[in-house]
């Protein structure tokens, strides 16, 4: 009677072992089935990282597109340290500015950064070990504005101006006047650059606007 019983029990063991396989070889098979129907997904490029500009890799890059100084600009000029050579000063027909100690430093053509090397060079090769140049400008020369407008003349300029402000300033077009386009003078590298531009286009200090008559 217990043999049997014994028996019995491993038969019972048996089943449930196979059941256990058949579900568990069912769930795998289910889960290999379900990783190969998902789709492969490339990988994207890498991200490229752009490094911060420190201020002197800032200041190489702008040199190209920064405001260039001429005659008739006027300059804030700042030594630290040196308060005798901090002031302002104005730059001269001949494109100089004029510092106590180290006189004229040449200034037309150079933007803000470079006339702070230049300065700072002269002060270090005589007076100062180490000087320490700042230079903005306090206000830039004018603009000029002639032809078909009710009040041609000379006029301070604002950052930002375009042609249509500076009609504007000058009390706008006059009857006769050719309002889609005028011509326009500016220095450039020692010599002067003329063409006609629309009303929209930008303008720069020093800049000489004609505005001529229309024929109908």
């Amino acid at each position: 009677m217990v043999s049997r019983l014994v028996i019995l029990f491993a038969a019972f063991c048996l089943v449930l072992t196979g059941c256990n396989k058949t579900t568990s070889g069912h769930r795998t098979k289910k889960v290999v089935q379900l990783r190969s129907s998902m789709p492969a997904v490339a990988p994207g490029p890498p991200i490229a990282l752009q490094p911060r500009l420190r201020p002197a890799a800032y200041r190489a890059s702008s040199i190209g597109t920064a405001y260039r100084l001429g005659s008739g600009d006027r300059l804030r000029v700042i030594v630290f340290g040196q308060e005798n050579l901090s002031r302002i000063y104005p730059v001269d027909a001949s494109g100089y500015v004029s510092l106590p100690l180290i006189g004229a430093v040449m200034a037309r053509g150079a933007t803000t950064f470079e006339l702070e090397d230049r300065i700072a060079s002269a002060l270090r090769r005589k007076y100062v070990k180490d000087p320490k140049v700042t230079v903005e400008v306090e206000r830039h020369r004018p603009f000029f504005i002639m032809g078909e407008v009710r009040n041609a003349g000379q006029y301070p300029y604002v950052a930002g101006m375009t042609v249509q402000t500076a009609v504007a300033i000058a009390g706008g077009f006059t009857a006769r006047a050719k309002k889609s386009s005028v011509q326009l003078t500016r220095p450039v590298n020692g010599g002067t650059m003329t063409r006609k531009v629309p009303v929209g286009s930008p303008m720069q200090p020093g800049d000489t606007i004609t505005v001529k008559e229309r024929f109908f």
